[in-house]
């Protein structure tokens, strides 16, 4: 079955990373719907309406809103999905093609290869039954320790929008609804159904909100998942300041649902801007209908939160089409692409003396140790958790790789005394470990004691050790420096042993860029101050403000163990010749063009970053630096390519409380570009007036 973009083609659609167009749906056609949607909504009775503001759960349904077939008004099943196709109302779930966590695609870099992997999560979305797909996941990682930092995408709002618009879009060409979650700041697992989270308003802008503005904006998105915790005394799903955002400032035509069981209220949430209650009408049931026929919430308020619903799922085609019927997932096709995004995902963090590729001409055995090697590491817990087709484990990618009379001696690594003599006897030794994150509890950035000592035994029995490490978030690595290569893998997905193994012995080059920062301590992040991690189990402030990510790094002078943006490659890349002009007929804009050559022996992929620096700005400075603009370049060995990035107002734009709007400060901005937030050896200025 034939239905979507080939993986050969992953490269000629990196242009995507350097110029992300909007794709709104008219205007014409929005309204269209919404008089459609009108008209629907003007005949039904009350009790209809209700019963469609709401989901059920039944022995039969769940993650479910039934129709009203009178007057042709569907059902409309959903499915978890940040990481694939997950649960959706089946029991038992149904099996899918389990993608790589999704900050293994964020550190990827590329939006072409986001737009792919939504498709695929949509269409056996689609295959599965259902018309809605909760994904992505765009919370900024604020801590690394959140238990939910595999299934999102980047410390970096920029980053973060670019990635979501993309994933959305390509959602959504397969003609199921995205969901973009968890508005808005769900930065931590820990107390996260009630804790308050004390922002000021110019973090929510600058930090929290830009991802979410971009999936409405770029991605068109057609719907927003409120969150749970409170942001500022109020629950998110009746936050009507932050929901009030959606309509009024960016046009949001969509509409919102609720994390399930995140609804605290019948009247404030249905006059906040809340639209559908899930799983069940715990709110939105019978206290609703008493509250519309008590006066408390208008008729009209009601029809709304209908018509915004009906009228996006017209813009898709669902009230036209029959009823979803299963269709077998076309597994080797989608597992072809799940095993191209995880190996474009990892990113080689160490490589003394070119340890790696592996040369298997000089090779007579492996040792391949650890608890992550026994077994494929397909995903993280939780909600978002796929049940793979299949599963391609360690060794078995590893052997694929060997010739035949090689050797791969496989241990867990329990017995470490084993191990090391297995490290002793075989002329490299593999570990693999990570951390198992999963949705509901936040988790050390340590590795257990027993992995670290694992690691640490090996290297010092052979000095040719790789660490492939298998993580959804940062980890600290105590033995950095004893290690020959590290590799993150993330959690790679149902290919894991082939994608890892390609990346090992040189079948793909990595070219991973870390979406998050790796602290050398764990002292170096928030939570040295519980007041700002993770609160007192009421209140959490956000004492950090902008300085979030790399940007705490840089305005607290801290040395992380690897920096934001940072990845190697088996060949070697120059970024060079910057210059940066306003925009010809577009004021507060600006293009920016570099070169990018491959001084190297090998075809590779480099992502060239943009960082702009802000003047003084009287209502509070900005981080020394923020992300602007990027771009994944494929260059053959000895190539170079000029490559041009618009960098729009909002790359020039502060927040401001005074005004409640953005402003451009005037002065002289600094534009820096290189291949790291921390190796920007590229300067140029720009004055804004």
């Amino acid at each position: 079955m034939k239905r979507h973009v080939s993986g050969m083609l992953i490269f000629s659609l990196l242009t995507m990373a350097c110029r992300l167009g909007v794709a709104q749906s008219g205007s014409a056609a929005i309204e269209q719907d919404y008089a459609r949607a009108r008209a629907i909504v003007a005949k039904m009775t009350l009790d209809e309406k209700i019963a469609e503001l709401h989901g059920i759960h039944t022995a039969e349904h769940y993650r479910y809103v039934p129709g009203v077939p009178r007057l042709g008004i569907p059902a409309f099943p959903m499915t978890n999905g940040p990481a694939g196709a997950g649960p959706g109302g089946a029991s038992p779930q149904l099996r899918a093609t389990a993608l790589p966590a999704p900050i293994a695609l964020a550190a990827s870099w590329d939006p072409a290869l986001a737009h792919r992997y939504g498709v695929v999560a949509a269409e056996e979305t689609r295959d599965l039954g259902s018309d809605l797909l909760e994904a992505p996941d765009i919370n900024i990682i604020r801590i690394p320790q959140n238990g939910r930092t595999f299934e999102s995408y980047s410390e970096d709002p920029y980053l973060d929008g670019q990635i979501a618009a993309a994933t959305i879009q390509g959602i959504q060409s397969a003609g199921v609804l995205a969901n973009v979650k968890h508005y808005i700041a769900n930065n931590q697992e820990e107390n996260r159904h009630s804790i308050n989270e004390i922002i000021d308003e110019r973090t929510l802008r600058e930090i929290y909100m830009p991802a979410f503005r971009a999936a409405v904006q770029k991605g068109d998105v057609a719907s927003v998942m409120c969150a749970y915790p409170k942001v500022n005394g109020a629950f998110n799903c009746e936050n009507k300041p932050l929901l009030s955002v959606l309509d009024d400032e960016w046009k949001f035509p969509g509409f919102v649902l609720s994390d399930w069981g995140a609804v605290h209220s019948t009247v404030p949430s249905a006059l906040a801007g809340l639209d559908l209650e899930m799983p069940t009408g715990v709110y939105f049931g019978d206290a609703l209908k008493t509250a519309v026929q008590q006066g408390q919430v208008p008729m009209a308020t009601i029809d709304e939160m209908l018509v915004r619903r009906f009228a996006a799922m017209m813009r898709f085609g669902l009230f036209d089409k029959k009823p979803n019927q299963l269709r077998p997932i076309p597994a080797p096709e989608d597992g072809r692409i799940s095993r191209e995004i995880a190996e474009q995902g990892m990113v080689l963090l160490k490589n003394q003396n070119s340890t790696l590729p592996i040369d298997t001409t000089a090779l007579r055995s492996i040792a391949l140790i650890g608890p992550d090697a026994m077994h494929a590491v397909t995903g993280g817990g939780g909600s978002s958790h796929v049940i793979p087709l299949y599963s391609i484990d360690p060794v078995d990618g590893i052997e694929a790789h060997m010739p035949l009379q090689k050797n791969v001696d496989l241990l867990d690594g329990s017995d470490v005394e084993a191990a090391v003599r297995a490290a002793k006897h075989d002329d490299l030794a593999i570990v693999m470990v990570g951390d198992e994150e999963t949705e509901g509890r936040d988790h050390p950035i340590e590795l257990p004691a027993a992995q670290n000592a694992l690691i640490s035994a090996v290297a010092a029995a052979n000095p040719k050790t790789i660490v492939v490490l298998k993580s959804g978030s940062a980890l600290l690595m105590p033995w950095i420096d004893s290690v020959a290569a590290v590799l993150e893998a993330w959690y790679p997905g149902e290919e894991d042993g082939n994608a890892v193994a390609d990346v090992l012995f040189g079948v793909v080059n990595p070219s991973g860029k870390l979406p998050l920062t790796f602290p050398a301590t764990v002292s170096q992040t928030f939570a040295q101050n519980p007041e700002w991690y993770p609160g007192n189990g009421q209140e959490v402030h956000y004492g950090e403000g902008l300085d979030v990510g790399y940007r705490w790094y840089q305005s607290q002078d801290l040395t992380p163990l690897f920096p934001f943006g940072y990845g190697l490659s088996y060949t070697t890349f120059s970024i060079s010749d910057l210059k940066v002009t306003p925009a010809a007929g577009k004021p507060r804009t600006a293009t920016v063009q570099l070169t990018a050559t491959n001084t190297g022996r090998r075809a590779g992929a480099e992502v060239a970053q943009v960082y702009v620096g802000f003047p003084h700005i009287p209502a509070g400075d900005e981080p020394p630096l923020r992300l602007a603009a990027f771009c994944k370049i494929l260059l053959a060995p000895g190539e170079s390519k000029r490559v041009t990035l618009p960098l729009s107002a909002e790359a020039f734009s502060y927040w401001s409380v005074a005004s409640h709007a953005w402003r451009i400060q005037p002065g002289t901005y600094t534009i820096k570009a290189g291949d790291s937030s921390a190796n920007l050896p590229l300067q140029a200025s720009l004055t804004m007036r």
